[in-house]
């Protein structure tokens, strides 16, 4: 499929989260750090989880596959901010950035729907502890990433070949460290009618729609929470849920408000900074969020690192 470019271009210019010649050190090595911090925090988690027996279990496994896909997210987007700050460059081939924007959606949405997942498989944990085993059986907990999986690669495919369809009549400068689709249609000079509606439409539905049910599950596991006669049963169910809580309140608070307020010209700036939540601060919170009350992960990681389980 040729891209509708009247014009030839051939790049575009990322105009990273400042242009301050002096912040530039700064802002690569905060990144640098974080970016190892969260592939090394995230494979560790994985690695936990694969080489401990004990840790084969739907709840797991749903960790374990964000985390995948949190390396995945930070590795579309951070190398290629590291080196144009490294390079003093701000070049981006405009196929580079289609494939980013294709990544970037992919990604966000899996991510979107896992979290929707990991929400189903806490609620039937707690709510119907003794269908757990039968409901939650490896065949449905495959069956769930696979389909949150397609749906992610069918709507990053539309809205890229979508993205390819547009015109760009002059130099275009994304105030973004990443192609980021609302900013790249924002600068189209073709008519862009039929993408701002699609895009509203998958955030929408993709990035809302499974809002209500994460609420609701957790809602439910709340009230059965509640009822726990034991003290002790109630702290380990509620740790279990603040967990998964912040992490869904991260990614949503920052991924979905950064997109429904991006039609806003004067955000863009202002978006960028925000993205970096969701992009960058969020998987590498992840599996420190899910590791630091949870003794099993604790304790796989010990006899990782070779350190005297107690």
């Amino acid at each position: 499929m040729e891209p509708g470019n009247d014009t030839q271009i051939s790049e575009f210019h990322l105009l990273g989260l400042s242009e301050e010649p002096e912040l530039q050190p700064f802002l690569f090595g905060l990144f640098l750090s974080m970016y190892l911090i969260t592939v090394l925090g995230n494979l560790l988690f994985i690695l936990a989880v694969s080489s401990d027996s004990h840790l084969h279990t739907p709840m797991y496994f749903f960790l374990a596959n964000p985390s995948f896909v949190d390396i995945c997210f930070t590795s579309t987007t951070v190398p290629k901010m590291l080196w144009n700050i490294q390079t003093q460059s701000k070049v981006i081939t405009y196929e580079g950035c289609i494939t980013q924007i294709y990544f970037v959606l992919l990604f966000a949405g899996w991510d979107d729907f896992l979290l929707t997942a990991m929400a189903y498989d806490r609620f039937v944990a707690i709510c119907h502890p003794l269908h757990y085993t039968v409901i939650m059986n490896p065949q449905l907990c495959g069956l769930l990433v696979l389909m949150s999986w397609i749906i992610s690669v069918l709507n990053s495919l539309l809205q890229s070949l979508m993205a390819l369809q547009l015109s760009f009549c002059t130099e275009v400068e994304i105030p973004h460290f990443f192609c980021d689709l609302n900013q790249v249609v924002g600068h189209a000079c073709s008519d862009k009618f039929l993408n701002d509606i699609v895009m509203y439409f998958a955030t929408v539905l993709l990035g809302g729609a499974p809002l209500p049910g994460i609420l609701y599950s957790y809602s439910k596991i709340v009230s059965s929470i509640c009822r726990i006669s034991s003290a002790q049963g109630k702290y380990k169910a509620f740790s279990t849920c603040a967990s998964y809580l912040s992490v869904v309140y991260l990614f949503y608070y920052t991924g979905l408000g950064v997109y429904l307020s991006s039609a806003a010209p004067q955000s863009s700036h202002a978006s960028a900074v925000a993205s970096v939540m969701y992009t960058v601060v969020t998987p590498m919170l992840n599996p420190f969020i899910y590791s630091l009350r949870n003794k099993d992960i604790k304790g796989a990681l010990k006899r990782i690192l070779g350190v005297p389980v107690m």
